[in-house]
């Protein structure tokens, strides 16, 4: 389905990406302080608002195969592959961003398998590469904005969340969405640590996973997902904060009542369920007014709703967002 685009945006102010990898090649394709549970002085040290990546030392390989792009940026060029790739929070693997690409190198993501499960009449466990041959693939550029105050312009590869729900039916009793990620402390070395309580989880309401923007993505720039990226399936929610964006995600599971997510459940008054970009709440320890987008210099407004307000806002018509944070 292509998504209605705002008014503003224009195809040419988006960089170019014109050969994209071939389809078929793409589907085959102690230490840590226990007491630091709650995030207040290792999350706060290893996440410096603003803090940015390195300059991209290679572009991405030439890609050789076209998806259709289903949604646009306006005024905003694509971060490149190479800090999308090597800035990465991915706990599971290290707290130290640019670890965390060399932790997770060789992490195996075949087989895999994703169950769906719950409140569903058709609940399933599917292989990912059928999923991949299931939904046709298309990208979908969205900005990724996380709570740390930085930013990114990502040419996401995948298919709609509402896609997959839509397959097992769920039930009028499924209320939320809840989202599981792999729990393998010998694959996932960071879990041999207390950071969180592992598996990571996260949760939507089910009409917010319904919407059209709710992602399952498969691949950045028209190429297959890196282990450090979320490989082999990410959620991406592109109008809140990045740490609702579950990845290398094993189960999704449709429930009655709200989730406990993990980092709500780590500091609950400083990460909320709802977690919507919102310029006007500011986290405990930094403002959220304005971010640095990746690659640049100096700091620009945050956007409500990280710039979909006019697709999402609807969905909180009747929600105080500064009590539902």
């Amino acid at each position: 389905m292509l998504l209605k685009k705002p008014d503003d945006i224009k195809s040419s102010e988006i960089t170019d990406e014109t050969h994209y990898l071939n389809r078929r090649d793409f589907i085959r394709g102690g230490a840590l302080v226990a007491s630091l549970v709650a995030t207040g002085g290792l999350y706060r040290a290893l996440t410096s608002p603003g803090r940015e990546a390195a300059p991209a030392a290679t572009p991405p390989p030439a890609p050789v195969a076209e998806f259709p792009r289903t949604w646009d940026v306006p005024n905003d060029p694509e971060t490149t592959y190479e800090d999308i790739t090597h800035y990465n929070n991915f706990y599971e693997f290290s707290t130290a961003k640019r670890e965390v690409a060399n932790v997770a190198d060789g992490f195996v993501t075949r087989p895999w398998t994703v169950a769906v499960e719950g409140l569903a009449a058709k609940p399933g466990v599917y292989d990912v590469d059928d999923l991949l041959k299931r939904f046709p693939a298309e990208e979908r550029v969205y900005r990724h904005r996380c709570v740390e105050a930085w930013s990114m312009v990502i040419p996401w590869l995948g298919f709609p969340l509402a896609s997959l729900l839509k397959l097992v039916e769920p039930l009028s009793a499924a209320r939320y969405v809840e989202f599981v990620t792999l729990l393998d402390p010998k694959r996932m070395p960071g879990q041999r640590y207390a950071v969180l309580d592992w598996p990571y989880v996260e949760g939507l309401r089910i009409d917010e996973a319904m919407h059209p923007l709710a992602f399952i993505s498969t691949g950045i720039y028209g190429r297959a997902l890196l282990p450090q990226n979320g490989a082999p399936l990410r959620l991406v929610v592109p109008w809140k904060y990045g740490f609702k964006s579950i990845k290398s995600i094993v189960t999704v599971r449709l429930v009655a009542e709200q989730p406990t997510t993990a980092w709500n459940a780590a500091a609950p008054d400083e990460y909320g369920f709802y977690s919507n970009v919102n310029p006007e709440v500011d986290h405990p320890r930094w403002s959220q007014k304005r971010e640095r987008r990746i690659g640049e210099y100096g700091m620009r407004p945050t956007l409500p709703f990280n710039g979909y307000y006019e697709q999402v806002a609807g969905l909180y018509k009747d929600l105080d967002l500064t009590t539902n944070f």
